[in-house]
Parts: structure tokens; C-alpha cells; sequence
């Protein structure tokens, strides 16, 4: 068992939960490993169709990296260290499952690049993000550069990781960095609901939807529609699209297996 991850299951959405609420979650590298450990079951479970990760405590969902462990690492170490959260958020963007981030308190440097991996973002009303590295003389590690910068574009991101500004919820969703604020007090309840909404989805479809969104962001877009139109051939040859068109014709809602 994990010494910092609390790992639950609800249906077919496994719930990850960041267990350091002495330290608001602070990401050191055990837990990074732990999580990357819990990502990979995850992967090659396939009664799992959705995923969930939050942080333990009232307080944060993830308040950044452990700083006393950062502050004595070499730079060779801290290179090795950015890349292995690089690694662990890599997974959790390509898990080819849509993982929900559930912000429920502070989710500042590796909190908020963790957050950004996650294929959505709910934010409790009260939750703070931002990416304050400037402040500490380093900057993002695991990829937070880059994601922000895809997710709010060039001028926001730089406003926020050249001043190191915490941004509310609701500032969060105006830019793109959340997709959905909630009451506080409503948040586990809204993301499971979600959670359980996706995981009654077409799972291939789904996967399908995840790699053309993200490998299509990357390269032009007449290759990312080649790559679309590739993937949806292969969509139509799944037991999944006839079921889900035998039920829009039979008008009663699909049964999807994954097949």
C-alpha cells in the first residue's frame, strides 16, 4: 500500500487522493512515485473508466513540491527530479482514461502542472491555482510551462508564472485554466457525478478523443484531421458503435463494453 496516496474505488471511477495534508500534499518524490505507481494500475485495468484525484484535508488539493527536499538537491538531481514528474504527468495525460482534477483548495506550482495533466479541472469556489516558482528563483519543472501555455495561451501564462500570482476559482475559469467552478461543499459530489457520467461512455471512443485532441494540438492541422478521420475508421469497426447506434435507433441508452 501507498504511504502517501489514498486509493478508493466508486463503480468504475477509481479515486486518488494526495495523503499529506501535514505538509498540504506537497509533492516529494515518493509521491510522485506512488502516484505514478497508481497511474500505471490504473492503465491496465479495464473495469476502471474514469479517474479522479484530489487532495487529502480542507485546505489543498496540492500546494506545490515539497520545498525541503527541493532546496537540497543537487542540479543534477533537480533535473532528474523535474523529469520524473514530468514522466508521472505524462502518464496522466496519456492514460487514454479521462482523469477529473477535484481543486479543492490550493493547487500552486506541482499542484497546479498536476492539475493541468488531468483531462478536466473542477474547482471548488474557494480554491486558489497558480504557479509561484518565479518566487523561490526556479520555475515550473514538470512541464507547467508548457501546459499552461496551451491551456490559457501565451500572454496569460506569462502573466502568471513571470509574477507568481495566485488566481481565485472563478479568475481560473475565465482564463481556460479550470473548466468548471463549484460550491465548495458540492465539489466531491459534482466530479463524481461527472466521473460517473464519462465512465458510462464508449471507452475506445473515448481513448480516441483523448489522442486526437492531444496529438492533434501538436502537429498541423491537416495531419490532425488525417489523424481524426484514421481514428474514427477505427471507431466504426468497435461492437461499441453498433451498440450505441442500435440503441439511438431503438431510442434506449447504450450498454458500452469496451469491445
Amino acid at each position: 500500500m501507498p504511504d502517501n496516496l489514498l486509493l478508493a474505488r466508486e463503480g468504475q471511477t477509481a479515486l486518488i487522493t494526495v495523503n499529506r495534508p501535514q505538509v498540504l500534499n506537497a509533492l516529494n518524490s515518493q509521491t510522485l512515485i506512488e502516484l505514478g505507481q497508481a497511474i500505471a494500475d490504473v492503465r491496465s485495468d479495464a473495469s476502471v473508466r474514469a479517474v479522479v484525484i484530489t487532495g487529502a484535508g480542507g485546505k489543498a488539493f496540492v500546494a506545490g513540491a515539497d520545498i525541503g527536499e527541493l532546496a537540497a538537491l543537487s542540479p543534477a538531481d533537480a533535473r532528474k527530479h523535474a523529469l520524473l514528474g514530468q514522466r508521472v504527468f505524462a502518464a496522466i495525460e496519456q492514460l487514454g482514461k479521462p482523469s477529473i482534477a477535484a481543486i479543492n483548495g490550493f493547487a500552486l506550482g506541482g499542484g497546479c502542472e498536476l492539475a493541468m495533466a488531468c483531462t478536466l479541472r473542477v474547482a471548488a469556489d474557494t480554491a486558489r491555482l497558480g504557479q509561484p516558482e518565479i518566487n523561490l528563483g526556479i520555475l515550473p519543472g514538470f512541464a507547467g510551462t508548457q501546459r499552461l501555455t496551451r491551456l490559457v495561451g501565451k500572454g496569460a501564462a506569462l502573466d502568471l508564472l513571470l509574477t507568481g500570482r495566485h488566481v481565485t476559482a472563478d479568475e481560473a475559469h475565465r482564463l481556460g485554466l479550470v473548466t468548471r467552478v463549484v460550491p465548495a461543499a458540492d465539489l466531491l459530489a459534482t466530479v463524481s457525478a461527472l466521473a460517473t457520467e464519462l465512465a458510462a461512455k464508449a471507452p475506445i471512443a473515448m481513448q480516441y478523443v483523448l489522442e486526437a485532441v492531444q496529438r492533434g494540438g501538436e502537429i498541423p492541422f491537416d495531419d490532425a484531421a488525417v489523424l481524426e478521420a484514421s481514428l474514427f475508421g477505427l471507431a466504426c469497426s468497435t461492437a461499441d458503435m453498433h451498440e450505441g447506434t442500435r440503441a439511438f435507433l431503438d431510442k434506449r441508452k447504450p450498454a458500452f463494453k469496451g469491445e
